[in-house]
């Protein structure tokens, strides 16, 4: 394989993990109320590795619908006083400049979000996008990689905790349920599942 940069890789794509929070399972009704999104960086040995997160907590958007169950699994008290909440456009913002300033850095084109059921946490993006108006999303829109499909077809595993103990890595389950640490646990098991296959195909192929 010729010498692998990011930036060919995933052909011009940056995977970016996100992971949200939620206060049910509606993009559309339901509030974002956690947002996290880690960046990957290739070193020098060409090990796909977990580089910087931001997180923020968000505040329900005007309406939003809260379903007492999404709460009571997540721990989280939307309006408790001492939650250093973003408003929704503000935090999306913050998340996609990393996103853009990281996009570049590693010579990619543009932004591929990663997530564990990564159906859920772009629909929900997409939905807060639409909701602010805001125009210049760094991530592709409906293209994602999804470590539920790829713990799955590895090691048989597609809950999140029992696929990252089951590649030989630890589980908190204290810090579950927070985007952050949601967000950081899949980009360890994303980037071991790619580089056990990055291997094998140098392997495979006599490539290196």
């Amino acid at each position: 394989m010729p010498s692998t940069t990011l930036a060919n890789r995933f052909r011009g794509f940056l995977p970016i993990v996100v992971d949200v929070e939620t206060g049910g399972f509606n993009p559309q009704t339901d509030a974002l109320l956690e947002i996290a999104a880690v960046t990957l960086r290739m070193n020098a040995a060409g090990v796909l590795e977990r580089h910087a997160t931001a997180s923020f907590h968000v505040q329900p958007f005007p309406g939003a619908n809260l379903e007492p169950a999404s709460l009571e699994i997540t721990g989280i008290d939307p309006y408790h006083p001492l939650r250093p909440a973003l408003p929704e456009e503000e935090a999306l913002r913050r998340i996609f400049r990393e996103a853009r300033r990281a996009t570049k850095e590693a010579g990619c084109t543009r932004a591929i979000l990663v997530g564990h059921n990564a159906w859920f946490d772009l629909a929900f993006l997409n939905a807060a996008v639409a909701r602010t108006g805001i125009k210049r999303n760094p991530f592709h829109p409906f293209s994602s990689f999804d470590t539920v499909t790829l713990a799955g077809v590895s090691v048989g595993q597609t809950v999140l905790s029992r696929a990252i103990e089951a590649m030989g890595m630890k589980w908190d389950t204290r810090e579950a349920h927070s985007a952050a640490y949601d967000a950081e646990k899949t980009a360890d098991l994303f980037c071991l599942l790619v580089n056990q296959m990055s291997e094998i195909y140098r392997d495979t192929t006599g490539m290196g």
